[in-house]
């Protein structure tokens, strides 16, 4: 009993184990170290109540996207100071959707970890299931000696596809957004200037069944745009949404050009558009091609030459006969043999055989005369 009871103890002891145990971001890195401020760990923190930056909206979005951890350290280097913020999600796609949420416009990206992107004043990292937001002031070097450092945490995973199809000319860099849930759609079309589209969410059944990916484009002297684009898990139900978006549509939206168009599994619309002309173009530039496979391997059957397969038949047909031949003359030779060396003593020993008789003489038949 006495065991137990410092089991359980220890049990609660490990329980109550303080927050910074299980910290993900290091003490110092390349020839960073912690500064004067302690970290802080901003989730989970009584999520009931946390607040990240003071916006009860963003922290919807994190709460829907599945955030596990948010911490925020701070390092000091030759008088310099560094704030590192990291997210780490349930799996890449929720950690890609965080990471289009914090992008700004104008971002430019840069090759560092799985995708980055900076400005002036931030550089945002995403690394599998973790997302690292860094103020500018820092080297790609130090900042790979970073990643290196959390990598064990990373979950490393592909991105979604769908970004992939996204058109490349006139994209405004940093308005790129990608959602999983309505609470994601509805920030990512408020960033783009879209607020009056709440029954658009509503009826676009977004959820993790279902991906959603929009940007604004800007062309000079040729338009611009937000494209939006709505994946579904089948052709089916992109037909099937496709009559509740149509109906919550303004007229005068789609007199301005905006229409819903589907190919395959995914929906392309186009919000605020300068002319339908537009629409329509960046409508055709969206890169996506369904592909049909087949489950079963494909092959050429050829037939082979005619020459080749009398030559088999004959090899084929001389091997049974020299079979038949050799085990022939070993069965016929043995008992030859046999016969000649030890007659009557193994094969055809009087005592052992008879003849059936049908008795239409009186001679009984003696089976030795046969032999």
């Amino acid at each position: 009993m006495r065991r137990l009871s410092l089991f359980v103890c220890g049990i609660a002891l490990l329980s109550a184990a303080p927050l910074s145990a299980q910290e993900i971001l290091p003490n110092q890195f390349a020839s960073w170290q912690s500064g004067s401020h302690p970290p802080i760990i901003m989730w989970p923190r009584n999520s009931e109540q946390a607040r990240i930056d003071n916006n009860p909206e963003y922290t919807k979005l994190l709460v829907e996207s599945g955030v596990a951890r948010v911490e925020e350290h701070y390092y000091a280097k030759d008088g310099n100071e560094l704030t590192v913020r990291l997210f780490k999600l349930r799996d890449p796609s929720s950690a890609f959707e965080v990471y289009t949420s914090r992008l700004k416009s104008g971002m430019v990206p840069t090759n560092v970890g799985q995708l980055a992107a900076f400005n002036k004043d931030v550089v945002l990292i995403l690394e599998g299931a973790l997302v690292l937001e860094a103020t500018a002031n820092v080297s790609r070097e130090d900042l790979t000696a970073l990643i290196k450092r959390i990598e064990a945490a990373s979950e490393k995973g592909p991105l979604p596809p769908v970004p992939s199809y996204l058109p490349k000319v006139g994209r405004v860099l940093g308005t790129e957004r990608y959602a999983l849930g309505p609470d994601a759609m509805r920030a990512a079309l408020a960033e783009v200037g879209q607020t009056n589209v709440e029954a658009l969410v509503g009826v676009s059944g977004v959820s993790h069944d279902n991906e959603v990916m929009l940007a604004r484009y800007s062309l000079p002297g040729k338009g611009s745009g937000v494209l939006l684009l709505i994946a579904y898990p089948t052709p089916q139900l992109a037909e099937q949404h496709i009559h509740h978006l149509e109906e919550v549509i303004p007229e005068a939206a789609i007199q301005a050009g905006t229409a819903i168009e589907r190919k395959g599994s995914l929906l392309k619309l186009v919000l605020s558009p300068s002319s339908a002309e537009y629409a329509q173009n960046l409508r055709d530039a969206v890169g996506y091609e369904t592909q049909v496979t087949w489950n079963e391997a494909s092959q050429v059957a050829t037939d082979p030459p005619i020459t080749s397969i009398m030559v088999k038949i004959f090899i084929g047909t001389g091997v049974f006969m020299v079979a038949a031949l050799v085990l022939g003359i070993a069965f016929g030779g043995v008992r030859v043999v046999t016969k000649r060396f030890f007659p009557g003593k193994v094969f055809d020993r009087p005592n052992q055989m008879e003849v059936l008789q049908l008795g239409l003489s009186g001679k009984r038949i003696d089976p030795s005369d046969f032999y």
